[in-house]
């Protein structure tokens, strides 16, 4: 039987907590609360990247996804934002699931480290949505 560190647990408690009390929320209210429950610098770079994602093509849809705001295109997640402090890194990640459309060859990233939410890094995460989304 597997064993599961003490932030995998965290993390599926998290996913039963959101099932429980999120679903009679709206996608955009549940990663509202997300982003409220943040620290202040955490919160910046989150409230940046929804802010971006949703401008950008408005058939994704944001919706939590264990524990972390997520863009969903047809039911599938495209991607999430991960706090830093939500697994005590010392940086927020911005990454991308399977439904992305980021294949480059035989090897290509996936996930992105976030230090700051910046004017070059909203172009950047613009870029990556845009590709991730067949625009």
């Amino acid at each position: 039987m597997p064993t599961f560190s003490d932030a995998e647990k965290k993390a599926m408690q998290e996913r039963a907590r959101e099932q429980r009390e999120f679903k009679k929320l709206s996608g955009e209210e549940q990663v509202s609360r997300k982003i409220a429950e943040m620290n202040p610098h955490d919160k910046k770079i989150a409230q940046g990247i929804h802010d971006l994602v949703t401008a950008i093509d408005e058939r994704l849809k944001p919706q939590t996804w264990y524990g972390m705001p997520a863009y969903y295109l047809d039911g599938k997640v495209i991607c999430f934002f991960q706090a830093g402090s939500k697994f005590d890194s010392r940086y927020s990640t911005f990454g991308f699931q399977h439904a992305a459309q980021l294949d480059d060859g035989d090897l290509f990233a996936t996930s992105f480290a976030v230090i700051d939410f910046t004017p070059k890094v909203a172009e950047q995460i613009a870029a990556l949505v845009l590709k991730a989304v067949g625009k």
